[in-house]
């Protein structure tokens, strides 16, 4: 085996081209050498990324057998022929299930039962086929079960096209719109289609109406929000009688509503947006439930009768309190479920309407992870739900909300001898330097002996509010099983201690996240269960930029780091409101046009704080056609730290050119993806065992 010190000896990296621009920010001198990465136009742009990805290749050639050694354990672990329990919805059950070789889903469903013949209304495999990249953006069947609408993009970009197929007859309709945003919705007449369409900046801005077979010129605009803050979304209420427009900013909102057997109708707004107030609506039998934080910062329910929704009708449901978190409400005819999290933890909350009676799910282990799923019928006291941990593989269950009997419908089955026996699940909290427990979540291979030796991944997002469930993942044993331990950082910028675990990890306060994941790094040191010499970092997009704040402040204490698609030109990004997101998220990270948050984030700003030091051995992944997090800001990142760092440790850029923010779409190529990354890891954390 060759090693990577060899390799890094026998290759010259590429060298970008510096072409200084300076502008001037609060009285400030600011210059970026490589601005010009943005010009998608510029032939050097291609050039350059071509170089990287060709230097990419030749300083990880040697881990090509230990990647394919990788990806045989990923692909072994998977049952490739597989399907997913059926659904009932109506007269009909849905289902997905997978072949071998086949790259995506095949989408079917049976009629009057489930031993029905099957029918596969939608292939993804044949109309991925011309494409090498494939995303749904919605996928919705009509009330009648007649039609199905698809949102679909075929670049990464994120900009859809609506396609409309009659299910009877497999005809693909007329009914063709582009450049859509996500979001999807069908009234009640099964011909009338509620969508999105965004604005220059790729923000969801207004509701449109369609009628099949009507022309694109007779659609109707039934919603517009010209606030650059807010984003728009459309859906069909759970009980199917309404259809519901939010429009929420990252701080307020509001929610209007149109009669889903009268589409036509005018939207009828629930309750005005004022500052700092959020609520979302779940419309159940003759009330509306709204879940909101005003005078309740962990947030609570109140309901309106569907008659009289407005805000001097609302009454409380379910109370505030300020050690659990409301995170969601489910509206069925009889029942209501609440997901709440208590502990870091959520539970399940389930409400006879009737009775007026209460209870919760509890669940077994430690740390785990619990969703809803293939909840299509209003009027049932059958609850799917999922539930999986580090360790226990994803688990569909029935719950009767009315004998509260649970039934295991379908455990997940990991091949290649998996054997969850042989592991153990951790929850332990790292002392923050302010004080404040941090929740971290590990798996590893029995037994542990904590002297040190075993090799670390730590992973975090630690932003927007969204929580990092400690769920089963089946790639991560092929790092277990080469004795690392693997941790999930539960860092302030997430939710899982509630809203004010988000709220200290935002704006001001958004460096708590970084100080929280160098901490709970520390803290495994301390405890043994790694050392820096075998500790390796790892987050995607927002958690990119974590990746990239933790290399600028403890580059000592991490020894190699993989940053996916990260967002590291935190000033540069925010302060074009012409690129995707940014005006919205002013509200997260702060606007650099304000001298405070301007002084703030360049403390932060990984590509602003690239310093002339030494580094650990890097990884960072993007796409080229991203529109989340553009393929300038790695490109210009790798560009400045190959520039400023003054060891001789891998700088590796892998850019797909062919794909958006969540990297390749089919199953097989994204399990590439994940072993190259593990090979990487591997091959520096533990150099030895590449051959194995």
């Amino acid at each position: 085996m060759t090693s990577a010190s060899k390799v890094t000896a026998d290759f010259t990296p590429p060298v970008a081209k510096v072409v200084p621009t300076t502008e001037t920010l609060h009285g400030e001198l600011r210059s970026d050498d490589y601005a010009y990465f943005r010009d998608r136009e510029n032939p050097e742009v291609d050039i350059y990324l071509n170089a990287e990805n060709a230097y990419t290749a030749a300083m990880t050639a040697h881990t090509v057998a230990l990647q394919k050694t990788i990806y045989d354990e990923l692909l072994g672990r998977i049952k490739e022929d597989d399907s997913q329990p059926p659904a009932k919805h109506d007269d009909w059950f849905y289902y997905t299930r997978t072949e071998s070789g086949q790259p995506y889903p095949f989408y079917c469903r049976k009629h009057g039962s489930t031993s029905a013949p099957e029918q596969i209304y939608f292939d993804q495999n044949t109309a991925a086929k011309p494409f090498a990249f494939y995303q749904l953006g919605a996928f919705e069947v009509s009330p009648d079960h007649n039609y199905l609408a698809l949102l679909v993009d075929t670049n990464g970009y994120e900009e859809f096209e609506l396609q409309v197929i009659d299910l009877r007859t497999g005809e693909r309709l007329v009914d063709r719109l582009t450049n859509l945003g996500f979001g999807l919705a069908w009234a009640s007449d099964n011909k009338t289609l509620f969508y999105l369409t965004t604005d220059s900046a790729k923000r969801a801005d207004r509701v449109w109406r369609h009628r099949l077979g009507d022309s694109i010129d007779d659609d109707i605009s039934v919603y517009h929000d010209n606030d650059v803050l807010f984003n728009v979304s459309v859906e069909r209420a759970e009980s199917g009688g309404w259809i519901l427009i939010t429009s929420g900013s990252f701080t307020s909102g509001e929610t209007w509503v149109i009669d889903a057997a009268h589409p036509n109708s005018a939207p009828q707004r629930i309750a005005e947006r004022r500052p700092n107030i959020e609520y979302e609506v779940t419309a159940g039998d003759g009330w509306f439930y709204i879940l909101t934080n005003d005078g309740a910062q962990n947030f609570k329910v109140m309901r309106a009768p569907i008659a009289n929704p407005g805000p001097e009708s609302w009454v409380e449901w379910l109370a505030h309190r300020a050690d659990v978190f409301v995170e969601d409400v489910s509206a069925f005819k009889r029942f209501i479920v609440v997901q709440e999290r208590e502990g870091g933890l959520r539970r399940l909350r389930i409400t006879a309407l009737g009775a007026n009676e209460t209870h919760y799910i509890e669940f077994p282990e430690a740390a785990y992870g619990v969703d809803l799923t293939g909840n299509l019928e209003f009027d049932t006291h059958m609850l799917r739900f999922t539930y999986s941990s580090l360790i226990t593989p994803f688990s569909v269950f029935d719950y009767d909300m009315q004998s509260r009997h649970r039934t295991l419908i379908k455990k997940t089955e990991v091949l290649g001898g998996y054997d969850e026996t042989q592991y153990a699940i951790e929850r332990v909290y790292a002392p923050a330097r302010d004080g404040v427990p941090v929740p971290i979540s590990l798996v590893y291979k029995t037994p542990l002996v904590r002297d040190g030796q075993r090799p670390l991944l730590l992973y975090a997002y630690g932003s927007y509010g969204y929580t990092m469930e400690p769920t089963f993942s089946s790639p991560w044993f092929s790092l277990v099983d080469r004795g690392f331990v693997v941790a999930i950082a539960h860092v302030r910028g997430g939710q899982e201690k509630g809203r004010q675990w988000y709220d200290d990890g935002k704006m001001m306060n958004k460096k708590n996240t970084f100080f929280d994941f160098i901490d709970v790094a520390e803290f495994l040191v301390q405890e043994k269960y790694t050392s820096p010499e075998r500790l390796a970092a790892n987050g995607g997009s927002a958690g990119g930029l974590l990746m990239g704040a933790i290399l600028n402040m403890r580059p000592d204490l991490f020894h190699t780091v993989v940053a996916d698609v990260p967002f590291v030109d935190v000033i540069n990004t925010m302060l074009d409101a012409s690129i995707p997101l940014t005006a919205q998220e002013w509200e997260q990270w702060g606007n650099p046009q304000n001298a405070d948050e301007y002084a703030y984030m360049k403390t932060y700003s990984p590509y602003d704080n690239v310093e002339r030091k030494a580094y650990p051995r890097i990884l960072i992944t993007s796409g080229v056609n991203d529109s989340r997090v553009a393929y300038w800001e790695p490109t210009k990142w790798t560009a400045k730290l190959r520039a400023y760092k003054t060891d001789t440790n891998p700088l590796l850029l892998k850019m797909n050119m062919g794909a958006g923010h969540g990297g390749s779409t089919g199953r097989y190529e994204r399990l590439k993806e994940q072993a190259f990354r593990y090979a990487f890891i591997v091959d520096q954390i533990t150099p030895a065992a590449s051959a194995s």
